[in-house]
């Protein structure tokens, strides 16, 4: 649960930011006529999000045993490549989101209605095809479906609360150590959906090497012990993992983790004082 929480936090939250800082500029610039075309373009990417994740729920129900492990390990790799990226875009990123919203969104309200429909759907498509991928390939090694489920609707909800209160100006975060954190954690969570989509390259036939077991933790960590179940929850852990599963999650965890603290010209996941939450939604 808390993985796929830290997904919907983390990812929606960008998206809240996003609309925020949208909806702040046609306030303040008393454009309120042209709130209806942002709303439209938000509903349309949450649609197609939605849509998305049914898509490849769908597709999955709908293969026998070999097809969907194979299916699971694409879907938990290309996640693991798209939430690396979207980790260390938001470095950066996040200095320069309110500027370049406001930008785009200037040009879109010259050209008419419908590019500020496209604009408003561009923007937060984005973070909803990500957190639709994210949360297919987190939730496969959950015991339940229900859970998954629970944990990523509880970080939306908290997202959205959290996006309604800097709109208000109720709350102050510093966006640039929230990101660092949360990615910290998400590379952790990564690293372990990258180790389960080995693991179902192993079960698919796809790679029939080094799948003895590296070490056998079951005497320590029962798998029915609920610290197993946290363990395996946040950060796929397994008592009794092969050898090709424990060299794919060292392979990336610490190349990643070691890039990701390097300095960066402002300091490891640094943002000036203008990326505050409340700076980001003013224009």
């Amino acid at each position: 649960m808390f993985a796929s929480y830290l997904i919907g936090l983390r990812e929606g939250l960008e998206a809240t930011l996003v609309v925020s800082i949208l909806v702040a500029f046609l306030v303040k610039s008393d454009r309120r006529e042209r709130l209806p075309l942002v709303w439209a373009g938000v509903v349309a990417a949450v649609a197609l999000s939605v849509g998305f994740g049914a898509l490849l729920t769908f597709t999955a129900a709908h293969l026998d045993s070999r097809q969907h492990e194979f299916f699971d390990a694409i879907a938990s790799i290309a996640a693991t490549v798209f939430v690396t990226f979207m980790i260390f875009w938001m470095r950066t990123a996040a200095r320069r989101m309110s500027g370049d919203l406001r930008a785009k969104l200037s040009e879109a309200l010259n050209l008419g209605a419908t590019a500020v429909v496209v604009m408003a759907f561009l923007a937060v498509a984005r973070e909803g095809l990500e957190t639709a991928l994210l949360f297919f390939a987190a939730a496969q090694g959950a015991t339940t479906s229900a859970t998954p489920l629970i944990g990523i609707s509880l970080g939306l909800v908290t997202a959205v609360a959290l996006g309604w209160a800097l709109y208000a100006s109720a709350l102050r975060i510093n966006l640039g150590k929230f990101f660092t954190w949360t990615g910290l954690l998400l590379i952790l969570v990564a690293a372990g959906i990258f180790k389960y989509g080995v693991h179902d390259l192993i079960e698919a036939g796809v790679v029939d090497v080094l799948t003895a077991p590296a070490f056998d933790l079951t005497g320590v960590l029962p798998p029915d012990a609920w610290y197993t179940t946290l363990l395996s929850g946040i950060l796929n852990f397994t008592p009794q993992p092969s050898i090709l599963e424990t060299i794919a999650w060292v392979a990336y965890l610490v190349p990643v983790l070691t890039l990701f603290l390097l300095p960066s010209s402002k300091g490891p996941g640094a943002a000036p004082a203008s990326t505050s939450a409340t700076a980001a939604t003013s224009p």
